[in-house]
């Protein structure tokens, strides 16, 4: 036999005893692993045509493959952006349901309070003409505030519709004693009777509890969308770690360089793979559950007694009822006032007949409900909470979830019904290495990724954090309570900014009814006859002031 012959057989039995125990001659063949390389999008030039020895491999098994050291390089850069991909991909979900509905009920609570400004000032510029437009800012800045205190002023609400009533009060206390001059410090001696008179009946107290816990509760539950979609949006963009990408190449890439491009991971593999690789992200679900448990009772509170488009609906006709209710008890809190403050200086003569009839020509014409406004943004608070209900119970447990929505991906494991026909690390066989629990500490024993469990993520933990205040804000504003205004020293008395109320002064959530409540309701019967009385009140209060001005006149 000549020599060349020989030098030939033995490196060919040396190679063949290195193969696994059954292995194929075509398994030599690198075609197959050279069309799935190429479809990945990668050059040919580094994969070789045959197999070759595996001793440059750092993560694959080193025996004889198909890989190079840049392919392995470039394989393992690849299993690090598709789980990246994979993790944004499954929490989707999540993150789209936080970004939507937090701009669905942003635009609704925003036109809401334009809709309720603009009724507002179109019935009142009916209602009281002249005497309106001349004292219109008092209105505007009351919107002003609560749009400001939505969107994250610092407004204290309480202190705000205090403020409201005291100067509604010095400008109505004005137009009823027409024939006296006021100076500063005698309207800032009138306003200081307010809680005390009780000029405006008790609408001033109810529209106060219920302002206040209503824009407590959207402004908050707004927020807490805001908090929840930003969580998602941090948490679903993962930085892997060294032994985490090493663990993803060794899952999803080496039977690449086994010869096995067809052959995905088992799934209890992937399970135990994942559950490493995400063992913070799991962490992160105790608080995100607790959060998503405070979002739901605040809303609710929105679909209750906290309903903000029952406050704001007929706020209007609520204000107009409490300045009916000073109109006609005016003599009564004039005299308390002179007593209290002292007799006032009377006004200088009017220059001209022009102008009083100018100033107290108001005429009434009760409002039509079927000009009100449509509803906000096209669509009802009721339907927004319903369906956001809907979506926060699906998103919970979406952290510690996610090992197992990614494995269950078809494109990913072998699935549960291929469990001798899946890769599991080493060769094509049965995954035996028990699936570990969740959470980092869990992780101890991981066979697959190597988890530092004594060094927690700290981005993770920050977004705890985030998640923990939040959750703490939403369970006082389910209280009635303003966080951002808690006077610690009146906590305990159930007062202070914002606070909630005891249940024999709290306003029912049916004290204020919608655009679509029926006509026979007693409450929109309430309303009605409040502008009726209303228009009543003005006609008589009209004809007296042109009386006293024409008397004047004549002097």
């Amino acid at each position: 036999m000549p020599s060349w012959i020989g030098a030939v057989i033995l490196p060919l039995s040396g190679l063949l005893l290195s193969l696994p125990a059954g292995a194929d001659v075509k398994a030599r063949s690198c075609g197959e692993v050279r069309q799935a390389y190429g479809a990945k999008g990668f050059s040919l030039a580094d994969i070789p045509y045959q197999e070759i020895a595996g001793e440059h491999l750092r993560i694959c098994p080193q025996e004889y493959t198909c890989c190079t050291t840049e392919m392995e390089d470039k394989l393992s850069q690849q299993s690090k952006l598709e789980f990246e991909n994979l993790v944004e991909e499954t929490s989707h979900f999540v993150r789209t349901t936080f970004v939507s509905r937090h701009k669905k009920f942003d635009e609704f609570f925003r036109e809401l309070l334009e809709n309720a400004e603009k009724s507002l000032n179109d019935m009142f510029v009916r209602t009281y003409g002249m005497l309106y437009m001349q004292n219109s800012e008092v209105f505007q800045d009351l919107f002003t505030e609560l749009k400001r205190y939505y969107t994250g002023g610092n407004v204290n609400l309480e202190e705000m519709l205090n403020d409201f009533w005291a100067r509604l009060l010095e400008r109505m206390f004005q137009l009823i004693n027409p024939q006296y001059h006021f100076s500063e410090d005698y309207l800032e001696c009138v306003s200081k009777y307010t809680d005390q008179l009780k000029p405006f009946g008790d609408v001033p107290r109810k529209l106060k509890i219920q302002v206040t816990r209503a824009f407590i509760a959207a402004r908050t539950f707004v927020q807490g969308l805001t908090v929840g979609r930003e969580v998602a949006n941090r948490v679903s963009k993962v930085s892997p770690t060294p032994g985490c990408i090493r663990a993803l190449m060794k899952m999803l890439y080496c039977p690449y360089c086994r010869g096995l491009p067809t052959v995905r991971p088992c799934n209890n593999y992937c399970l135990n793979v994942m559950k490493g690789c995400l063992a913070n992200q799991a962490d992160l679900d105790t608080e995100w559950n607790l959060f998503i448990d405070a979002m739901l009772l605040v809303a609710e509170r929105l679909e209750g007694p906290f309903n903000i488009e029952s406050v704001m609906d007929p706020i209007d006709v609520k204000i107009s009822e409490a300045i009916m209710n000073m109109q006609e008890n005016s003599m009564q809190v004039s005299a308390k006032v002179f007593q209290g403050c002292g007799q006032p200086k009377p006004a200088p003569a009017l220059r001209s007949a022009r102008s009083a009839p100018e100033n107290f020509n108001t005429r009434f014409r009760p409002y039509n409900p079927e000009e009100r406004p449509t509803t906000a943004a096209g669509t009802s608070l009721d339907r927004l909470v319903t369906d956001i209900k809907e979506k926060l119970k699906l998103s919970k447990k979406v952290w510690s979830a996610l090992p197992y929505t990614i494995c269950k991906d078809e494109s990913v494991t072998a699935g549960t019904s291929n469990e001798e026909e899946c890769w599991n690390g080493h060769s094509k066989a049965r995954y035996l290495p028990e699936i570990m629990n969740d959470g980092l500490t869990n992780q101890i024993n991981n066979p697959e990724v190597d988890v530092d469990i004594t060094r927690p993520d700290t981005f993770i933990r920050q977004q705890i954090m985030a998640l923990r205040v939040m959750t703490n804000k939403l369970k006082n504003a389910y209280n009635g309570n303003d966080v951002n205004f808690q006077d610690t020293s009146e906590e305990s008395s159930g007062s202070g900014s914002g606070s909630g109320c005891m249940d024999d002064v709290c306003p029912t959530e049916f004290e204020f009814v919608t655009t679509e409540a029926p006509a026979a309701d007693p409450d929109r019967r309430e309303v009605d006859s409040s502008a009726a009385r209303l228009g009543h009140s003005l006609l008589s209060w009209s004809f007296a002031c042109i009386v006293l001005a024409l008397q004047r006149l004549g002097r």
